[in-house]
């Protein structure tokens, strides 16, 4: 109970005070929602753009797959069946489906499954009728009828219900990604009907959104999750603004289109060559657009094209990511802190983990994400042990805990970066550490040549303590032999070779990857274990042959 209370006075004491207004105010506000007719429909003076068109979520009438899981839904408790991921339910009131590949070739299933959520969701009951899910519903409706689809009365009536039950259910209290998503509904629904009531919505929506990009958007283009999938999602959504303003032939709020850019910029310089994203804080593929995908939108939309030629060393440095690029390499460095102090939910314990590609193949990486909810799974995959960072003591570098809580948080003290001839060289540190007996310092240096990296990492501090220097490998990778400190891969079908030097001692695990939500691949993980007093130093020495 004591370290209960800990964590919680560690956590609520990073809140602002709105957040915690809001949330009592959520507990005790009794609202009456206007259940009239829908208002007219807008008028579509304009030829919508393409919308992005996601993966198919619908196998059959009534079955389903969402993250890497298939149900039926068949009987009306279906919606909300208590024994189903809370995270999947959400999937299926979000109606993505409606939007996605070939999506008129599941239109007569479309009709009857909004036919079937108005008449199986009464009005505030359920995981349906939550702020989120009825954001991405609402937005999914609406995308669907501008592009051409019919719409009954009926259903009209239930859309205007469900955006006055949101506009009476801001997210307020959790504020980030989901506020946003709030606002943007309410801009959809603003543009689609007509008449003083939808303007209100539609002036709701512009304020926040003005608001939170000024917040959500850091100068070098990253969203201040500090998460590439969210990231993604975020950007996804201001293209959808440009377009739905376009649509209606209305003026686009201040700022939308200004980020975009600095934005597909930040998202690129994220991904490995293969053209991923990196997997730090809450990332998994299949949940957002591709930057393909984000690419081929804004051209649509004709939004400059980027065409970005990376440097050698790309700092990020309002985000906290540093990105090396050299003849065979390309490696991806976090020296973040956690993310927004009020709103850490989806940040991982990684400080000061990378992730690596040689050969365009990933080799070096973080275990990925693929759950969500209060499980001993979700905190094993925000812990630092995941991750290819330094572990202290078996304790996380952040105190994440709960599903999307973190208490006391390792902050960066120190960035350096250099630029030489024949490398480049980049030193951080973290506190995170710091709280524990002896008070331990975490630095790491790395040096990049053309065929060889050298990280050094140097604890420092008082005591006897356990260091594990962790190196997950991405499941491609094969390991060819290992001897003692050092070990020899196969990438891609070439050799790479990891040596260990100082004290203690080599093993490998094995270990899971974590692509995708629901997903787990068999993989392994180095280990560097070393018990004794600090100050302490591990080198690792990752070499390979480029080709002539």
């Amino acid at each position: 109970m004591i370290q209960k209370f800990k964590l919680t006075f560690n956590t609520v004491r990073y809140l602002k005070f709105s957040q915690i207004f809001n949330r009592l105010k959520r507990q005790y506000a009794n609202q009456t929602i206007n259940i009239s007719s829908a208002p007219s429909v807008s008028l579509i003076p304009r030829k919508p753009h393409s919308f992005v068109m996601g993966p198919i979520r619908m196998l059959a009438e009534n079955r389903f797959e969402f993250l890497n899981v298939t149900k039926d839904i068949i009987e009306i408790e279906d919606w909300n069946q208590p024994s189903q991921d809370k995270l999947w339910l959400y999937n299926l009131h979000y109606f993505d489906d409606l939007n996605s590949i070939n999506a008129n070739q599941r239109t007569n299933w479309h009709n009857s499954l909004i036919e079937r959520w108005v008449n199986d969701n009464p009005i505030g009951y359920g995981n349906g009728w939550e702020p989120y899910p009825s954001s991405l519903r609402i937005i999914n409706w609406i995308k669907w009828i501008v592009i051409g689809n019919s719409f009954e009365q009926k259903w009209l009536d239930s859309l205007a219900i469900q955006v006055r039950y949101l506009s009476h259910n801001l997210e307020t209290h959790l504020l980030g990604n989901h506020l946003f998503a709030n606002a943007k509904a309410l801009v959809f629904a603003g543009l689609f009907f007509n008449g003083k009531e939808s303007d209100r919505w539609y002036q709701i929506g512009l304020n926040i959104i003005e608001k939170e990009l000024l917040e959500q958007v850091l100068d070098d283009g990253g969203n201040f999750e500090l998460s590439p999938m969210y990231h993604s999602i975020f950007l996804e959504d201001l293209l959808d603004l440009v377009n739905i303003h376009h649509i209606y032939d209305t003026r686009l709020i201040s700022g939308v289109e200004d980020k975009i850019p600095s934005m597909l910029s930040w998202l690129k310089s994220m991904c490995h060559p293969d053209s991923g994203v990196s997997f730090f804080n809450d990332t998994a593929f299949g949940i957002a657009p591709s930057l393909k995908d984000l690419i081929d939108y804004s051209v649509r939309l004709n939004i400059k094209k980027i065409s970005k030629k990376f440097k050698p060393l790309e700092h990020l440095k309002d985000s906290g990511y540093i990105r090396i690029e050299k003849e065979n390499l390309v490696a991806i460095l976090d020296v973040a802190n956690i993310g927004p102090n009020y709103i850490p939910g989806h940040g991982h314990a990684d400080v000061l983990s990378f992730e690596m590609s040689i050969f365009g193949s990933r080799v070096i990486v973080n275990s990925g994400t693929s759950i969500y909810g209060e499980s001993t799974e979700r905190h094993k995959q925000r812990s630092t042990a995941a991750h290819s960072t330094v572990v202290v003591d078996g304790q996380n570098s952040s105190e994440v805990w709960g599903s999307f809580r973190v208490a006391r948080r390792a902050k960066v003290i120190y960035i350096k970066t250099k630029e030489n001839k024949n490398n480049t060289e980049v030193s951080a540190s973290h506190d995170g550490y710091k709280r524990l007996k002896g008070k331990p310092i975490h630095k790491r240096d790395w040096v990049f040549f053309d065929n060889k990296v050298i990280i050094k990492d140097s604890i420092t501090g008082d005591g006897m303590h356990k260091i594990m220097s962790i190196l997950p490998l991405h499941p491609d990778v094969s390991v060819i032999d290992f001897h003692e400190n050092s070990i020899r891969l196969s990438v891609n079908g070439k050799l790479v070779k990891v040596v260990f030097e100082g004290s203690g001692e080599l093993e490998i695990i094995a270990s899971k990857y974590f692509p995708e939500f629901g997903l787990s691949i068999d993989n392994k993980m180095l280990i560097f274990n070393y018990f004794g007093l600090l100050p302490h130093k591990i080198i690792t020495k990752i070499t390979w042959q480029n080709s002539k």
